[in-house]
C-alpha cells in the first residue's frame, strides 16, 4: 500500500507516473519536464495543505498529475486554481480559456481539457 510518505520520496517525474501506475509519452516528459514539475508543484501545494484524509490526498496528488501531464500533452495549461476548482465539485467543467461545457457531462469545453 503506497503513502503519503512514500509521495514524498519521490524525486524523478517518471518516478511519479510509476507511483501512480500511470502512462506516459517519455518525448513529452523529456521535453516539458521542469514546466510539468514546476505547474504540479504549485497546483498539489494547496490540497498538500488542506486534505488531511491519506487516501483522499493521494486520489488528489494522481488527479493532479494526469490533469498537468494531459494540459501539457494537448498544448494548454490551466492554472492551479481552475484545476482545483474542477477537483473540489468532482467535474471536469472546462477551463478559463474554453469556459464551462454545456453538455451537463463530466466533460471539457472546447479546448479538451
Amino acid at each position: 500500500m503506497q503513502s503519503v510518505n512514500d509521495f514524498y520520496k519521490l524525486r524523478d517525474t517518471e518516478d511519479f507516473f510509476n507511483f501512480f501506475g500511470l502512462e506516459f509519452d517519455q518525448k513529452l516528459i523529456n521535453v516539458k519536464r521542469f514546466h510539468m514539475m514546476k505547474e504540479y508543484g504549485s497546483l498539489i501545494k494547496k490540497g498538500l495543505d488542506s486534505i488531511t484524509d491519506e487516501n483522499k490526498l493521494l486520489e488528489f496528488l494522481k488527479f493532479s498529475l494526469l490533469r498537468v501531464y494531459g494540459d501539457y500533452k494537448t498544448g494548454h495549461s490551466p492554472s492551479a486554481a481552475d484545476v482545483w476548482n474542477m477537483y473540489e465539485t468532482g467535474k471536469l467543467d472546462g477551463c478559463s480559456s474554453c469556459g464551462t461545457a454545456t453538455t451537463g457531462t463530466t466533460q471539457g469545453g472546447s479546448c479538451g481539457c
